[in-house]
């Protein structure tokens, strides 16, 4: 395997998770909703899916369980921002705080140096796996990887700004006072649409524990979540700019490694910053200008 391969397979684990989680959360702002516990859900669903993986012995219940553990945490952040009114913001940094001290915690408490996590094997589809260069890095993921793909495509699909659904929740997003008045139920879209988003977030989880890294390590999230909630401002709240810049923030994440590889004397915290500069940038208005949602961040009650 040559090492551009080996850069384009490790950006490409790096993305994928990304790219799941930042779909979803691109679903929740569009409806007014900002979900800054991206990170902390997707951390979540890291640990409940090893958690899963190690009790019930199998990656299938493990993923589940990673799902479900995003659900929780988002369900907190529905019932917080959407139902009590709680300043999102807030909210978001207290979960994602929440979730890095209980799951460093469980993790000392419940797994050892040498607990085996059941995970997942590579599926590559055949002949296009041969594809020089392209083809180990996309078509050779593993199942829970390949259900990754679907759920970003239906979601996508599905939800889009063309669909009844999608127009719905732009109409949230953009003046839920207007929508409230047409009939349109505001608070439960934005609950549902959370929801949703960690439903999504603790899948990227799971994919991460037990397709790429086939463990749990303390903050394995390292950001990844917050890199999400960045793409979805850099793709201008549109699928495809968003799914464009998860790869993008996947491919600078696997330089920290493929730098070093290539004998390029680069300090550490530098290898480290790459994805991050590269999201300032993205979001500065070097790429573009965009606009968000009106009513992003702004809590809706009825008068």
């Amino acid at each position: 395997m040559t090492l551009l391969t080996q850069i384009l397979v490790s950006g490409i684990g790096f993305a994928l998770p990304l790219l799941v989680a930042a779909v979803g959360e691109l679903v929740s702002e569009r409806a007014g909703a900002l979900n800054l516990s991206l990170e902390g859900m997707m951390l979540s669903g890291a640990f409940c899916a090893v958690l899963g993986s190690v009790t019930t012995g199998s990656p299938w219940l493990g993923a589940v369980a990673g799902v479900l553990g995003g659900l929780l945490l988002g369900a907190a952040q529905a019932l917080l921002s959407v139902r009590a009114l709680a300043d999102q913001i807030v909210v978001g940094i207290a979960a994602n705080a929440l979730a890095l001290a209980a799951s460093t915690f469980g993790a000392r408490l419940v797994f050892t140096g040498g607990t085996e996590v059941p995970a997942f094997d590579r599926l590559p589809i055949p002949v296009l796996h041969d594809i020089p260069v392209l083809g180990p890095a996309v078509f050779s993921q593993t199942a829970l990887g390949w259900i990754c793909v679907l759920v970003v495509v239906v979601t996508a699909v599905l939800l889009g700004p063309r669909t009844g659904r999608g127009l719905r929740i732009d109409a949230t997003g953009e003046d839920a006072v207007a929508a409230d008045r047409t009939g349109l139920p505001v608070r439960r879209l934005r609950a549902l649409c959370i929801l949703l988003t960690s439903a999504m977030a603790g899948l990227a989880g799971a994919q991460l524990a037990l397709s790429e890294v086939r463990a749990f390590s303390d903050n394995m999230t390292a950001g990844i979540g917050y890199l999400a909630v960045v793409a979805v401002i850099a793709g201008r709240w549109r699928a495809p700019g968003t799914a464009l810049a998860a790869v993008l923030f996947g491919l600078a994440q696997a330089l920290q490694y493929a730098l070093p590889a290539l004998g390029v004397a680069v300090p550490p915290a530098l290898l480290t910053m790459i994805p991050y500069a590269i999201a300032v940038v993205a979001v500065s208005g070097l790429a573009g200008s965009s606009r968000a949602p009106s009513c992003l961040t702004v809590p809706f009650a009825r008068a």
